[in-house]
This record gives structure tokens, sequence and C-alpha cells, in this order.
């Protein structure tokens, strides 16, 4: 488009205040929705594909998995920064992960800072970026010889306990607690993240026939209680110390943990799930999601519920009613195999409607509101025919993640153009800088000029552009293919904790009226 014939007049801005019940819940193209992908490095699941990569090539790779995911609308990566007590990130509390580099404690080459790098081009499309560790899982295998000295199975032998071919952290130790909350720790302070995430591996899964050897731990820390709520109470105090000192540190940092689907069987527990699941978080894992959302220690729970819709033992349907039901104090969202499409004994996963339906079960229940997918390589050049429904259905439109929990509040700035600059290929505008808001977004709103800008309905969003810039102004950059002379348009502010300003009027040549109202899903706190 010729920037001479989209002339942009500074007219009065047009700054009016959101109104209640202006916009109706519309389910199938909700405007706030989590809509993440698990991106696993731990043996190179997704990325790197291989820790040989040269830089370049990995770097490529991961822009791949981001462009792809951009287009289908997700707007949250979740990314596998710490698999094994190694790092993906310059550290001082563990060495270089061998899935980056092939070699553990061995840098990048040539150098540079992974996390840093992968946080900012999450950002700049518009993602968020949740860093996910797994605390507790020291090794995938035995072969020690292949560990870096700094590694903390050298360090503190005294933390390690051995158990079906690994090497696990000891979750009882206190030592071992105050380390694993400074990792998160670093990560918090050093880093410009969205979230801390935990997966489903605190005790390890069970074994038959094979004992978690923590023995002299329970005679020396166990005060007399039954051992399995003794494991629980390890767990729930990790999870609980984490959550403060991360909320201490930045707290529009986000906490999550996506456990195992199953609480606890019906048959074990009246509470418990209408399911046949061979172990559950309570009874094997240790894990107790209803207490950390009694207290509100996480501000997501992430319930992997990676069955069909219509599972015999343990359904997608049945397990999701029972998350929405059981669940208080927290956002809910829920995780989907998308990693058995086409690839599991279950031939339910080989229709491609599958995943579709179960995004519409989610979004039938009002308290849940979103979903996360495991894991990345599902959609890159595969799975085309569920890609494709997606795209044309359920994720047609962008949306928003939704507000962090308990951190509702109006965003006191909203965006005054200062100037606008036309060159051939894009649009400048600057802005005033936001001095009572901690600012991590501009969103950008268009429609016809005959229709009136609604910022609550996602298929008017034009972009979302990361707020980067630390001066007295600010320059957006719209590029003029995304602007069309027939179009008023319109811009907001979006703050780290997701909340949304009042919308700006940009520049139009006939007055148009903003509908701006709260956004959905005002059941989240």
């Amino acid at each position: 488009m010729n920037p001479k014939n989209f002339i942009l007049l500074l007219l009065p801005l047009f700054l009016l205040s959101f109104s209640e019940g202006n916009a109706q819940e519309n389910l199938m193209y909700p405007k706030n929705e989590f809509r993440a992908v698990w991106i696993a490095t731990v043996v190179n699941i997704d990325w790197p594909k291989s820790g040989a990569d040269p830089v370049e090539k990995q770097k490529a790779d991961y822009l791949e998995i981001l462009d792809t995911y951009k287009k289908l609308n997700y707007n949250a990566v979740i990314v596998q920064i710490r698999s094994v007590g190694d790092a993906f990130y310059p550290s001082k509390l563990a060495p270089w992960s061998k899935y980056l580099t092939g070699k553990e404690g061995q840098a990048p080459n040539p150098y540079f800072d992974p996390l840093e790098w992968m946080i900012t081009q999450a950002h700049n499309r518009g993602f968020e970026f949740h860093a996910w560790l797994n605390p507790y899982r020291a090794t995938m295998d035995l072969k020690t010889e292949a560990l870096s000295p700094e590694h903390d199975y050298f360090k503190h032998p005294e933390w390690m306990i051995k158990y079906g071919g690994k090497y696990y952290y000891n979750p009882a130790l206190p030592e071992v607690q105050t380390h694993l909350i400074a990792v998160v720790d670093e990560v918090v302070r050093n880093y410009d993240i969205d979230a801390i995430h935990f997966d489903d591996y605190f005790y390890p899964y069970k074994i038959t026939g094979e004992n978690f050897n923590d023995t002299e731990s329970f005679k020396k820390y166990g005060n007399g209680m039954k051992l399995d709520d003794w494991r629980r109470l390890n767990v729930n105090n990790f999870v609980k110390y984490t959550s403060y000192s991360i909320k201490s540190i930045k707290p529009w940092v986000q906490f999550g943990i996506s456990p195992f689907g199953v609480w606890r069987n019906k048959s074990v527990d009246p509470k418990g799930s209408d399911t046949q699941s061979g172990q559950t978080n309570y009874d094997d894992l240790f894990a107790d999601p209803m207490e950390w959302m009694e207290h509100s220690w996480v501000d997501y729970i992430l319930p992997q519920l990676y069955w069909s819709l219509d599972h015999r033992t343990a359904s997608y349907s049945k397990l999701i009613k029972w998350w929405s039901e059981n669940s208080k104090n927290t956002a809910v969202y829920i995780g989907n195999g998308s990693y058995k499409v086409n690839a599991d004994s279950d031939k339910r996963w080989n229709n491609p409607s599958e995943i579709p339906n179960q995004i519409d079960v989610t979004r039938s229940y009002k308290n849940i509101n979103g979903n996360a997918f495991f894991s990345a390589k599902s959609f890159v050049n595969k799975n085309k025919a569920v890609t494709k429904l997606l795209m044309e259905n359920q994720y047609k439109y962008p949306a928003l993640p939704n507000v962090v929990p308990n951190s509702r509040k109006t965003v006191i700035d909203i965006p005054t153009v200062c100037s606008t600059t036309n060159n051939e290929n894009s649009c400048t505008y600057t802005l005033n800088y936001p001095l009572e808001s901690k600012v991590r977004y501009v969103m950008v709103y268009g429609a016809k000029n005959n229709s009136k800008i609604d910022v609550n309905d996602p298929s008017q969003i034009i972009d979302k552009i990361a707020f980067t810039e630390k001066k007295d102004a600010i320059n957006i950059v719209i590029k003029n293919n995304l602007l069309d002379p027939n179009y008023n348009y319109a811009i907001s502010f979006v703050d780290f904790y997701g909340n949304e300003s009042e919308a700006t009027l940009l520049n139009t040549t006939s007055q148009t009226n903003i509908i701006q109202s709260p956004s959905n899903n005002e059941n989240r706190q």
C-alpha cells in the first residue's frame, strides 16, 4: 500500500471509559484465552533437534516453532530450561545442558545467552514465556561419567537418591529445598519471564518392586508422621516457599504447575474422579494440587489430560468436569496430548477433530480458561488436517492470555500519540511513555470505517507489539501491509499482569466509537 494514500490525521484522541455489559461472551472466539505449547528440551524432544547443531541452526529451529504457533494464534510458550540438574542459561548453580551444546558444562559457541534470546524472540511475537523447570530430576540415566564436575551429583552426592535408572534430588532435605528455590530465584531475578512452570515430576512415578530409598531422611525428619503424609508435606512446603519467593522478587511472575491428570480415583476416595488410573498425584507422586489451590500457592493449575474424550479408564470428558468442579482460588487450564495425534493405540486420536473437540469441551466450562499442548513438534509441519481445523475454527482469531489471578486492576496509563511518521514500508507512532504502569505490549485494533472498533472482538486484533523502549517516548511501528485506508485503528497498553488499558483511537477521517467493556472470564479475579 502506498503510504501517501493513507493520510494519518492527528485528530483529538477519543478515550472512552469501560462500560459494563456491552460485550457478550463468545465461546467460539474468546478474547482472553490461554493457548500454550510445551517446548521440551530434555533428550532433544522438540528443541534443539541436536546439541551438536550449530547455534545458527538451533536459532532457526526455535524461530520455526514460534512462527508456526504464531500463525496458529497461540499466545504462550512453556520452554524447558532445566531438566536434569542442568541449565539452558549461564548459571552459578548448574552446568550448561548437554542437550544444548552436546556436552554438559560446555557453553554455546559462539557464546550467547540462549534464555535471554528465547525470551526476547517470544515476546517479539506476542507470546508469554513460561520458564519450565524440573526441580527434582537430577539425571536421565546412570552414566555419571558424562556429567560435568559442576553437577550437583558430584558437588552434593548426599542429596541424591538412585531410582529407576536415574538420580533424583531428595525432596525431604531442607538443604535441597533451599538450593532448588535458589535455582528458581536466579531465573526470576535475571530474566524477563512471565512465569515459572513445574510439570508432573515430583516424587518419581512408582516402579513395581523398587523402593525410593528415603528411609534415613524419614527417620530424621518424619516427626511421627505416616510416610505418605510426610512425603506430601515435603512437596507442599517446596511449592509454598517457591511461590512466596517468586512473588517477593517479581509479583507479576506467575507460578504454574501442570500435574498428572488424576488427583485420586473415586474407588480410593469418594472425592476423586471416576477413573481407573494406575497411578495418581496424591497416592503415588505425593503431589496434592488440591492443597496448592486451597492456599493459593499457584497462579494456575494445568492438569495433563492426555487422553481422548471417551477414553475407557480416564476420559477427557469426565476428568475436565472433575477439575472444573474441584478447582478454586486459581486459574485453570487443561493440558492436551497433541503428541498422540495419529500416533497412539487409541484410534480416536486418528480423528482430526479430536483436539478441536477437546477445545470445544474446555470452553464449555466457564472456570476453565484455556489449553496447553504437548508438545511443540506435533504441529510443526505435521498433522496438518488438525491445524487446518484449528485455524479455520477454534483458533481462527488471536486471543490475549488471561490476567494474572488476583491481579485485575485498572491500567492508569492510556496511549497518547505525540507524532506520526510515514515511510514506504511502515507508519511510526510516537507515544507517551507510561509512567504509572509496567507495560508489556501495545495492542493494535482495526475496523472498517462504517464499523465500531470493539476491543472485545478478537477478529479486530491487528497486531500485538512488544514494548521494549525505556526512553521518554515510545515508537510503535506498524507495517503498511497491516494498515488499510478504509479502516479505523485504536491502540491500548497491556501491563505485565495482563491488564489492558482503555483504547485510544489512532487516526481516522471520520469519527467512530470504541466499544470497551471489562474482559471476559470475570470469574477469574
